[in-house]
């Protein structure tokens, strides 16, 4: 169990997926940048997060609800949550808004999966999926929190507290992510790896 004050954020586990040295420039050295991509995010969650609720039938939606697991030491907070009633109970699926489209890696999932996990020792419940509404599309998806995910985020949690409690910032390694990054003037990748291959260089052919 872990207390408040070693909470890592849940947007942590979706840069370190995407990133390692983007986590640790964002939630070791408080480094931040604005982008297109950044400002689109910023605009969707700005209409999303607005701490209201609405009943409509068997449906309750909830939006930018606070979450948090003492057991993992993760926080953050849901774009919306929806609480419906059915035959078999009362089924809760979280719903993350996203500006883009559906990406190639799990970081999206990761985060999702980690909602899940709050919200599950918060209420007493077992969730078993999630969705993703995705503005570039215009489409919602549902994902199911398998344990596969589920072993997949915890594993993502461990690596992001070794960063975060050991203050670790890892080294560049340029790739066709950092194109859409919004942190690449500050960690300049290609400037990173030029210098470490002339570390090497000298290396090599130092006596």
């Amino acid at each position: 169990m872990y207390t408040e004050e070693d909470f890592i954020m849940i947007s942590a586990l979706q840069h370190y997926v995407y990133c390692p040295r983007q986590c640790g420039l964002i939630h070791v050295d408080d480094a931040w940048n604005e982008n297109l991509f950044t400002t689109r995010g910023n605009i969707l969650h700005e209409k999303v997060d607005t701490d209201t609720y609405e009943t409509r039938g068997t449906k309750k939606t909830v939006r930018g609800l606070r979450i948090h697991s003492y057991r993992l030491g993760i926080t953050g907070r849901c774009d919306v949550v929806e609480f419906r009633e059915s035959k078999s109970g009362e089924e809760i699926l979280p719903v993350e808004f996203k500006s883009g489209e559906p990406k190639d890696d799990i970081s999206d999932k990761v985060q999702l999966c980690a909602q899940v996990f709050c919200l599950e020792e918060m209420l007493n419940v077992k969730i078993t999926h999630g969705a993703f509404f995705y503005g570039k599309i215009r489409r919602r998806d549902v994902v199911e929190i398998d344990n596969e995910l589920r072993l997949q985020t915890e594993s993502i949690i461990g690596f992001v507290r070794e960063i975060v409690s050991n203050k670790i910032v890892p080294s560049a390694e340029y790739s066709t992510k950092c194109r859409n990054c919004s942190l690449q003037d500050i960690c300049q990748p290609k400037a990173m790896n030029k210098r470490k291959l002339a570390a090497y260089m000298k290396e090599l052919y130092m006596p």
